[in-house]
C-alpha cells in the first residue's frame, strides 16, 4: 500500500485525538510543530500505558494522563512560545536574505531618473528608500537571531518582544516590496533603461515572495503568544 493510501490514525483513540487538537491549535514552522506534537503524543501514550499497567481502566488512565500533562490549551500555550521563537528566527533569516536583493534593486536603478521627474524619477526614489529599508531589515534580523539564540540568556525581555517586532517589520517590508515591484514595472514601460528596471522589479518581487509568507505566520504566532499569560 502506498504512503498516500495509508490509513489515518483512528480519531476514536483519545491520544490521537488529543494530538490532532494540539496540532490544530499551534502555528509555526511545520517541522518544529510536527516534532513537538509527536513528542507530546508519545509522552501522553506512555503515561496512559503506565496508568493502565498500574491497574487503571482505560478511560480513567486517559483522564489521569491528561490531568498530568495538562489540557490541550495548556500544552499548546507552552509549545506555542517555542514555535513563536522558531518562526521569528525563520522570518529574520528571510529578512536577512532579502537585504542583498534590495540593495541590488537600488544598484540597478541608481542611475535612472535621478535628475528627472515623472515615473522614472519616482522609481529611482523608491529604490533608494528600499535600499535604506534593507539596512534596517538586516540589522533587525541580526538582533532577532542573536536575541532568540545565543544572546537570549542575557536579553530575555528583548527575546520575548522581538517576535512581534520581526513580524511587523517583515510585514512592512513585504508591502514595500510589493509597491516597489508595481512602481518599477510601470517605470519599465517609460524609462530608457527598461531591462535594468525590469530586473530590479523582478528582484523586488522575489524579495516579497521570500518575506511575505514567513511574516504572515510570524504575526499569527506573535498574536497567539501574546494572548498567553507569562509563566512565573
Amino acid at each position: 500500500m502506498s504512503a498516500d493510501m495509508a490509513p489515518s490514525p483512528p480519531l476514536d483513540d483519545p491520544v490521537e485525538r488529543y494530538a490532532v487538537e494540539l496540532a490544530a491549535a499551534l502555528r509555526g514552522p511545520a517541522g518544529a510543530r510536527e516534532r513537538l506534537v509527536a513528542e507530546v503524543r508519545d509522552g501522553l501514550a506512555e503515561t496512559v500505558a503506565a496508568y493502565e499497567a498500574a491497574g487503571a481502566l482505560p478511560e480513567r488512565a486517559v483522564r489521569e494522563a491528561v490531568a498530568e500533562f495538562g489540557s490541550v490549551a495548556e500544552v499548546a500555550a507552552s509549545c506555542q512560545r517555542e514555535l513563536t521563537v522558531a518562526q521569528a528566527r525563520r522570518t529574520a533569516r528571510a529578512l536577512a536574505l532579502t537585504g542583498p536583493f534590495l540593495v541590488a534593486c537600488w544598484w540597478l536603478v541608481r542611475g535612472t531618473g535621478g535628475e528627472q521627474g515623472g515615473v522614472s524619477g519616482f522609481a529611482h526614489q523608491v529604490a533608494v528608500q528600499l535600499s535604506s529599508a534593507a539596512v534596517v531589515a538586516v540589522v533587525l534580523a541580526a538582533l532577532a537571531l542573536g536575541a532568540t539564540g545565543a544572546w537570549g540568556r542575557w536579553l530575555p525581555v528583548a527575546a520575548e518582544r522581538l517576535p512581534g517586532a520581526v513580524a511587523w517589520t517583515g510585514t512592512a517590508a513585504s508591502v514595500a516590496m510589493a509597491v516597489t515591484t508595481l512602481t518599477l514595472a510601470t517605470a519599465a514601460f517609460l524609462a530608457e533603461e527598461g531591462p535594468l528596471t525590469v530586473l530590479a522589479g523582478a528582484l523586488a518581487a522575489a524579495s516579497h515572495a521570500v518575506v511575505a509568507g514567513p511574516a504572515r505566520v510570524c504575526r499569527e504566532c506573535a498574536r497567539l503568544s501574546a494572548a498567553v499569560p507569562a509563566v512565573a
